[in-house]
């Protein structure tokens, strides 16, 4: 698996679809992946340290996550089908077990964001999408 990190959030308020660019840590490759309006919207939110009174549907689960003693441990973006990313939040549950649920990335990198969780993707799927940033001359 290669670890990742958000690198850019391109939000086009005229269209629905946004999109998010994956970086590898340790690497030059990314990748961009499509997502909702919402979506986008909620991870630019939380990475602005923007505060609302109320909390939003990701906050909601990160609170219940934290309410039931559990912790997300990881998200992992494990298969691309038919030009469809397919995500696992990894949550350590307070008996020592790991739960895996199925997520939409997008979901999956707004509570990751949340809780300062890392997001990992499948070599096979970082083969597949990612290409690499071309090195700025110095």
């Amino acid at each position: 698996m290669v670890e990742v990190e958000l690198s850019r959030i391109i939000i086009d308020e005229k269209r629905q679809d946004q999109i998010i660019v994956l970086k590898e840590k340790n690497g030059g490759r990314q990748f961009p992946i499509v997502i909702g309006f919402l979506e986008a919207t909620s991870i630019k939110m939380k990475l602005s340290r923007q505060q609302l009174r109320r909390p939003m549907t990701h906050d909601l689960l990160v609170l219940t996550i934290s309410g039931l003693d559990a912790k997300l441990e990881k998200l992992v973006i494990d298969k691309l089908i038919d030009n469809t990313f397919h995500a696992k939040l990894f949550i350590l549950a307070p008996d020592g077990k790991t739960k895996i649920i199925d997520a939409r990335p997008s979901d999956g990198i707004a509570v990751a964001v949340r809780t300062g969780a890392p997001i990992f993707v499948e070599e096979e799927v970082m083969n597949k999408a990612a290409f690499i940033k071309p090195q700025q001359p110095d």
